[in-house]
């Protein structure tokens, strides 16, 4: 049945390709005449070839030769040249399409005629001379045409029920004939000619091109012949993937592959060592039976077999003149060379790449690959040189050779770690070995460890310099929302990008990993070289340190543990020490003058003076001096290394915190930026690795370890000026929680202040402090109830009188339920009522079961907050007359902020006691003094209004009004005030002008509201704070300008009506603009 199925099919695609093929035969002498009709048959030929092939119908041999016979007449009736290119290309593609199923049983001389048609045609050698010259379209066909009869076949094309060794035989005939002595030459001239073509700017014909060139190498060409084209292929092969035979200098990536993928059979076939050990150019030993025979052997080269023309013998000296792999012997000159790029390219950011090449590094380095042991040492002589070179690379600003560099000595730490075997390395344990020496006891570390560090410069991070520390910012107001934070990576002078830096960090850490605990060694000496040294050598110390401490990565065990205790410890001292970099003395170190390759490297621009003197010694060269951020980097590195050490010991970290806090802290107050974000930084890591929630629950936890530490460096022993700021960031980080431990820590800043209260600065620090806690109390405690007041302005005013008329009318009407007669005097209780029933009722009531009545009235007792709090403002206030202004102020500050926390029983006593200080500050000299005295009435008034009754009107305000005046004529010489005609008041916000602008607008406002105002008094502020409401001040000012002026018509709308519209009139005013206030004035 399927017989006759295929059968009937092939009747149906012989009758269409029959319609095609007759008219083809009987137009095949070309003619001006017949090419129009010969263009579409071909097409159509063409066409429904490609429908066959697509519906899965096989040509039969029969059928095939069918439809090339109208081609083949085509080529032998008419003259190469005489054919256009049109024709020619549309009878390549009906020849490729048939030689992807002819080639399975077409005759030899018929391959062997379609391979020197296309040749020519490539060429351009068509007949005799010259020939003509094809576009590069006709050149692409005929190139696809010997494509399809040159390309590598897989068993599974071939026809159905042909024998199974069907592709090796047809392969085996196709060499023999390629490689006959006939057919040589013609096959050197397609290679010179693909060769050609592979150079051409028209991409498809330059891709197919080298598509053949690799199919006649690999499988065509004699092994004896491939020597003579080698040096030819070799040159024009790396010209093309380094894009030299391009006018734009380079080339796509696939060409590249394509080129290179050429490079390889070529190489391999020409050079291996198979074919070179069969021909006795070199020897294989393995065993010592090897070594017998390679002392047997000749010393010179054998005599030259005789070849035919063409061919090339291989000898010893000529010799000299999948590479790597197949050429380990022949050509141990390109192991280094080759290994390194296949090193880099394993760690190449594209996963295809890189997996590619761990493969091939994996075959070749398999217990099973003969080139094993000399590629293994091979890999040592690359570290090694690598190591010795890389000073060199990175003084002389290379980045690019320094990023090969530091990629290649990754990757084969990678291959020596075992950890990896299953994924990026191999496990070889003779890598291990050797990187384990270098960086242990016998690795010299003290020769190659300086040339190191000689060049290794650091400089400041680049970020964004703003007032106050980074962390501080962080901290305001946010500091449990905040992620992760990074920290700031220190710059090279001498490496410029940052994938430089990144792989140098890479290199390394897998110097650290691959070593594991025996690298240990290289870091105590690197941490000695850190903390010891007073060159920029202590920077680089420390940061290859980092580098090294990445054995933190693997498993721990007690010997590390015990190395990242010590050395937490030994670092948290350097902040008690404090190394003077000034001193630019170094540990003794070793005698390096003998070893020329460890000499120190520099690198210089610009021309040299010469000196003209007798003298023949050199002058002494003066040491460099040291930048500023030398010991800042000193410092960032150190912080670094204990957010390293706190990876490695984690929960056991705890141990050294009573050392490691301080420095921490400390480095978070610090006044430059990126050392106080690397502190925050290093917080934030250190509360992660030991399972903390948040920082916060770190220091709350471990409070008392923060607090003697800062105590002990408030004692006259130990003084450190700094102390007091790392308090003050220690109780805004605990925060709220920070409540039921501040007894300590008012208690430590009493004392302190009680030691030290004639150290300004000392005493401005503990008084922050005091403040930090009053802050946090105060959003911690809920405002307490103060006694409501009502307004006393708007219960004076009447807004109708219809009550009085009502009381007119019937103020002589006696009460319906009073009698109206008139008795006597009655007693108001029932006759008979004994004292002693009273008596008895009084003992009954103090009984044992009775529980003791609680007034209604009795106040709360005070929170553990409002006891702190209440303690503080009370031994406090003796410092609002001390000698500094900033703790004047800072005093006045904490007040205010204690004034909504605290009861009335607890906060006026104080307040009233220090009443006349605060009078006093309202006169003060500094500014900033003023607007903090300011704030402080601002606050007493909104929040005790009761309490500051007359005090406003009677003690306040004649001082505020001096303050206005004042304020008026420094206004005039301050460089920051507005200008403009008329104008109030500074641009900023910020200004201590503005400031106290804005807290005597607001005391005034709560004083109206809640305190009886004398009419004199009140026409008074009405006419003193006009000038706010001028459109040129402030917008801030103007708003509460408005609310003032709302406040007072509240009290007495009259006078503000007419105060504000005389402003236009009789008390009118040129200078201010203040109608769009006045409007909206009146209008509420």
């Amino acid at each position: 049945m399927n017989t006759q199925l295929n059968d009937s099919l092939s009747q149906q695609w012989f009758t269409k390709f029959k319609y095609i093929c007759v008219p083809l035969l009987e137009k095949s002498q070309l003619s001006a005449g017949t090419i129009a009709t010969v263009l579409p048959l071909l097409s159509n030929l063409e066409s429904t070839l490609l429908d066959a092939s697509g519906t899965g119908f096989t040509l039969s041999q029969s059928l095939v030769s069918y439809i090339f016979f109208p081609l083949s007449t085509i080529l032998r009736r008419n003259e190469s040249s005489a054919i256009p290119d049109q024709i020619l290309e549309k009878i390549f593609g009906v020849l490729a399409i048939l030689c992807e199923t002819w080639w399975w049983y077409c005759d030899i001389q018929i391959w062997d005629q379609i391979f020197k048609l296309s040749s020519s045609i490539i060429g351009g050698v068509e007949g005799k001379g010259k020939g003509k010259v094809r576009d590069d379209e006709t050149k692409e066909a005929a190139a696809r045409c010997l494509w399809a009869i040159l390309r590598e076949r897989r068993a599974e094309e071939a026809p159905q029920e042909s024998p199974e060794e069907l592709l090796h035989t047809r392969v085996s005939q196709l060499q023999a004939h390629s490689q006959s002595l006939q057919f040589i030459p013609i096959l050197g001239q397609t290679i010179n000619t693909l060769i050609l073509t592979a150079k051409s700017p028209y991409l498809p014909l330059q891709r197919i091109s080298l598509k053949i060139l690799r199919a006649l190498i690999s499988v065509y060409a004699s092994e004896q012949f491939l020597p003579s084209i080698l040096p030819g292929v070799v040159s024009s092969m790396t010209r093309i993937a380094l894009g030299m035979s391009s006018k734009k200098g380079w080339v796509n990536g696939d060409i590249v592959a394509l080129s290179l993928g050429t490079l390889e059979p070529v190489i391999v076939r020409s050079l291996g060592d198979d074919i070179s050990i069969r021909e006795g150019v070199v020897r294989r030993v393995v065993d010592l039976e090897d070594f017998i025979n390679l002392a047997d052997a000749p010393a010179g080269d054998p005599k030259p077999l005789e070849l035919p023309p063409y061919l090339t013998p291989r000898t010893s000296s000529w010799l000299r003149a999948a590479i790597l792999a197949s050429t380990y012997l022949t050509l141990p000159q390109s192991r280094p060379l080759l290994l390194s790029w296949l090193l880099s390219l394993s760690n190449h950011s594209f996963p295809e790449v890189s997996q590619a090449a761990h493969r091939a590094l994996s075959e070749l380095l398999a217990a099973t690959s003969h080139a094993r042991l000399p590629l293994l040492q091979a890999l040592l002589e690359i570290s090694k040189e690598n190591l010795s070179s890389l000073p060199r690379s990175i003084v002389s600003q290379d980045d690019t050779k320094v990023e090969h560099i530091a990629g290649q000595i990754e990757a084969i730490c990678q291959l020596a770690t075992s950890s990896s075997t299953s994924s990026t390395g191999l496990g070889l344990t003779s890598i291990s070995l050797g990187i384990d020496t270098l960086l242990g006891p016998t690795g010299g570390i003290e020769k190659w460890g300086f040339t190191l560090l000689s060049v290794l410069e650091f400089t400041s991070p680049q970020m964004s310099v703003s007032q106050g520390s980074v962390a501080q910012l962080l901290l305001e107001d946010n500091e449990d929302s905040m992620d992760t934070i990074n920290f700031p990576e220190a710059m090279l002078k001498n490496v410029l990008t940052r994938s430089t830096r990144d792989a140098l960090a890479r290199m390394l850490r897998a110097l650290g990993r691959s070593s594991g605990e025996n690298s240990i060694y290289a870091v105590e000496w690197f941490v000695s070289i850190g903390r010891y040294s007073r060159t920029n050598n202590a920077i680089a110390a420390l940061c290859l340190d980092e580098g090294g401490m990445a054995i933190s990565s693997g498993p721990r065990s007690r010997k590390l543990e015990r190395f990242a205790r010590g050395l937490a410890r030994d670092l948290a001292e350097l902040w008690d020490e404090e190394p003077d970099f000034n001193s630019q003395t170094d540990t003794p170190r070793t005698d390096r003058q003998t070893d020329d390759s460890l000499l120190k490297t520099e690198f210089t621009k610009g021309f040299k003076t010469i000196r003209v003197t007798l003298q023949v010694a050199e002058p002494r060269t003066t040491l460099p001096t040291l930048s500023e951020d030398q010991p800042i980097l000193h410092k960032i590195f150190r912080l670094q290394l204990l957010s390293i050490s706190a990876g490695i010991l984690q929960a056991r970290y705890a141990s050294v915190l009573i050392q490691v806090l301080y420095p921490v802290l400390h480095s978070i107050v610090s006044p430059t930026p990126y050392l106080s974000l690397t502190g925050l930084a290093t917080l934030h890591f250190m509360s992660a690795v030991m399972s903390y929630a948040s920082p916060a629950n770190l220091l709350l936890s471990n409070f008392d370890y923060a607090l003697d530490s800062v105590s002990r460096r408030l004692s006259r022993r130990w003084l450190d000026v700094d102390a007091t700021k790392v308090m003050v960031v220690l109780v805004r980080l605990v925060g709220a929680d920070v409540v039921q431990k501040a007894g300590d820590v008012v208690e430590e800043c009493f004392d302190r202040l009680d030691e030290y209260h004639g150290y300004e600065v000392i005493v401005q620090g503990l008084v922050g402090v005091l403040g930090e806690v009053v802050k946090v109390i105060e959003a911690e405690e809920p405002p307490t109830q103060k006694e409501s007041q009502d307004d006393m302005q708007s219960s004076m005013i009447t807004s109708s009188l219809e009550p009085l008329f009502e009381w007119l009318s019937h103020r002589k009407d006696l009460p319906s339920h009073e009698d109206a007669a008139d008795h006597v005097p009655a007693p108001h209780r029932a006759w008979g009522t004994a004292k002693a029933d009273e008596d008895l009722v009084e003992k009954q009531s103090d009984g044992p079961t009775t529980q003791p009545k609680i007034a209604e009235d009795a106040e709360p007792a005070p929170t553990p907050g409002q006891a702190l709090t209440k303690q503080m403002v009370s031994r406090s206030i003796y410092f609002l007359t001390h000698a500094s202004p900033d703790i004047r102020a800072r005093i006045l500050n904490l007040l205010s902020s204690a004034t909504p926390v605290l009861p009335e029983s607890a906060l006026l006593p104080p307040i009233h006691l220090a009443w006349p200080f605060i009078l006093n500050r309202l006169n003060d000299a500094e500014p900033f003094v003023v607007s903090a005295a300011a704030g402080l009435v601002e606050s007493l008034v909104t929040h005790v209004g009761s309490f500051m009754g007359r005090r406003v009107w009677d003690d306040i305000w004649p001082r505020f009004g001096n303050i206005l005046k004042k304020l008026d004529a420094s206004d005039d010489q301050n460089a920051l005030a507005r200008r403009g005609y008329g104008a109030v008041g500074t641009e900023s916000a910020y200004t201590h002008s503005h400031r106290l602008y804005r807290s005597i607008l607001r005391t005034m406002t709560a004083a109206v509201a809640g305190v009886h105002m004398q009419n004199a008094s009140g026409w008074q502020v009405i006419l003193a704070f006009r000038r706010f409401l001028h459109k040129q001040a402030h917008e801030e000012l103007q708003a509460c300008a408005r609310e003032l002026y709302v406040a007072l018509g509240r009290g007495n709308e009259d006078a503000v009506w007419l105060a504000l519209m005389a402003t236009f009139a009789y008390l009118r005013e040129y200078r201010w603009d203040i109608q769009d206030n006045v409007r909206v004035i009146l209008n509420e």
